[in-house]
């Protein structure tokens, strides 16, 4: 068994979001079975895009003016939930989704992806 602090993995600064990769390829622990960790958004990561990618499940840890909207298809994001810490979602296979946050809002929140090849945007 291995285990690290939260604060001990390393934020790697992206388009729209911090990421801390916790379990995975090119992560805290490497896995080639499953992805694991942090995404945190915030005004000092820019906007994110609306994206879509692998399966995922998304727990909320931390939300101040924060929502997730998602659609099907980049453009028409017709679904909007504002977020609360502790809320769980699921997300699809391709479903295009994106967090926002009112200004001096944030949003953070744990990704649990079930592969570690194409999970993420940046990874398509």
């Amino acid at each position: 068994m291995q285990y690290v602090k939260k604060e001990d993995v390393k934020t790697e600064a992206l388009v729209g979001r911090g990421l801390q990769k916790v379990v995975g390829k090119n992560s805290y622990f490497e896995s080639t079975q499953m992805s694991v960790g942090y995404a945190l958004y915030n005004a000092d990561y820019g906007e994110m895009e609306s994206h879509c990618h692998a399966e995922e499940t998304v727990i909320v840890t931390k939300s101040k003016d924060g929502w997730i909207e998602w659609g099907n298809t980049k453009d028409n994001l017709t679904q909007r939930c504002k977020l609360e810490e502790g809320m769980i979602f699921h997300i699809p296979e391709n479903e295009w989704h994106v967090f926002r946050y009112e200004p001096g809002g944030h949003v953070e929140i744990i990704f649990i992806y079930g592969q570690t090849d194409q999970c993420r945007p940046e990874d398509k």
